[in-house]
């Protein structure tokens, strides 16, 4: 094989596409058949939700679970049940999607940014209990990538100090932190069943609760402000209508079906690919807590090292893989650093109107851990790991064609 670079000219590591998502097959086509021929296709006459909602509770272990329409909404119904609003401050990881963030604001509350661990990418509970101030109502720990905060340390903090904790779990189905499920260790949990997820139904969410009363508070919530056993047009509570159709139902109970499969795969790969990893200088993976007993691998992150490669930066490096035919990203920016918060920080703060151009928007607090990070990591996406421990070795073989010519 050619030494010289894809980017170069040369011929690329790969050619072949890794395993395409979504993964599909009769299952998903039989269920929405039945909900086209019944004629039933919204939740309020139909069963495939509810059906999905039994079934991934007993997943998770929890109490109850409760469909939405996505991440987002799981999290803004999340804190709007718990009383969440205007003057509250919530605190969450300035290294998520912006989702995570935007549902603080759209309740009325301020999220505020705690920094992450330098190892594990996630909150950082002594960050955590820093940034505790008397107007903080809760804590958003994520479980980025699907592996589990330090939800020991975190409850803790929560419970010394009378807060809420709402599991951010989007990217964490089936995951768990010493044999709990994560999810359904917080007051609630909020998952997402968007189209690059782990479980996919093109859009979607849920909310997992053992408190039965306040799951049933986000159901009034989603409907409208409803109350189960009473009227069409009686309502008792300001809601929204955020209800999962059954078209999304049907898809979720087939994806169910095969995840425990998918997710033994998954594990199996990110294992080897880790092993593989320790013959590359210079590409460290996300360290994993050893109190995590289920990782759900929607990323495998890694921290490159500039240095062991030639000076080339972290945007060189991803350009040069992907040519070599191996899907990558950069993965997030810092929150902290973001227009789209400062600029609701400056509306909700009254300084600028909603979208007014303003001169200069307000700074947040630094977060130096995820503004070192988000230079100098790589992720490779979890349908990189639905193969076999060929594609693996090919992610391995082109890192190491680079190396090899940088340095």
């Amino acid at each position: 094989m050619s030494t010289k670079l894809a980017i170069e000219g040369g011929p690329p590591t790969r050619t072949r596409p890794f395993p395409s998502w979504p993964v599909w097959d009769e299952r998903e086509e039989k269920l929405l058949l039945e909900v086209l021929h019944s004629g039933r296709w919204g939740i309020l006459n139909g069963d495939k939700v509810a059906t999905f909602e039994r079934q991934f509770a007993r997943f998770l272990n929890a109490g109850r679970v409760l469909c939405v329409t996505s991440g987002t909404t799981a999290l803004e119904v999340a804190l709007r049940a718990l009383g969440i609003g205007p003057g509250d401050e919530v605190i969450t990881s300035p290294y998520t999607f912006v989702a995570t963030p935007s549902a603080a604001f759209l309740v009325g509350a301020t999220p505020v940014f705690a920094d992450i661990d330098p190892h594990t990418y996630l909150i950082d509970p002594d960050k955590v209990e820093e940034a505790i101030t008397p107007r903080t109502r809760a804590i958003i720990p994520v479980h980025i990538g699907g592996c589990p905060a330090d939800m020991d340390r975190i409850m803790e903090i929560a419970r010394r100090h009378g807060l809420y904790v709402v599991e951010d779990a989007c990217q964490a189905w089936g995951a768990a932190w010493n044999g709990t499920p994560v999810g359904a260790i917080g007051d609630l949990g909020c998952f997402s069943f968007q189209a690059s997820k782990n479980i996919n139904a093109g859009e979607g969410g849920a909310i997992a609760g053992n408190d039965l009363e306040l799951v049933e508070r986000c159901w009034s919530l989603h409907n409208v402000g409803r109350v189960r056993g009473g009227a069409w047009y009686q309502h008792e509570f300001l809601g929204w209508n955020y209800r999962m159709t059954e078209w999304q139902g049907a898809v979720l109970l087939a994806q169910l079906e095969r995840l425990p499969e998918q997710m033994a795969r998954r594990a199996d790969n990110a294992a080897y690919l880790t092993a593989r990893l320790e013959e590359v200088p210079g590409i460290t993976p996300a360290a994993v807590d050893p109190r995590v007993s289920q990782h759900a691998w929607h990323l495998y992150i890694a921290t490159y090292d500039p240095q062991e490669f030639g000076g080339k930066s972290c945007a060189e490096f991803i350009a040069m893989l992907r040519a070599e035919g191996i899907p990558c990203a950069a993965g997030y920016v810092p929150l902290n650093k973001s227009p789209a918060i400062r600029r609701a920080l400056a509306e909700q703060r009254g300084q600028i109107a909603p979208w007014e151009e303003g001169e200069e928007l307000p700074s947040l607090p630094p977060c130096p851990v995820a503004e070192d990070l988000c230079r100098r990591t790589v992720w490779f996406s979890q349908n990189m790991l639905l193969g076999d421990h060929g594609d693996i070795d090919d992610i391995l073989a082109a890192i190491l064609k680079i190396w090899r010519a940088v340095t």
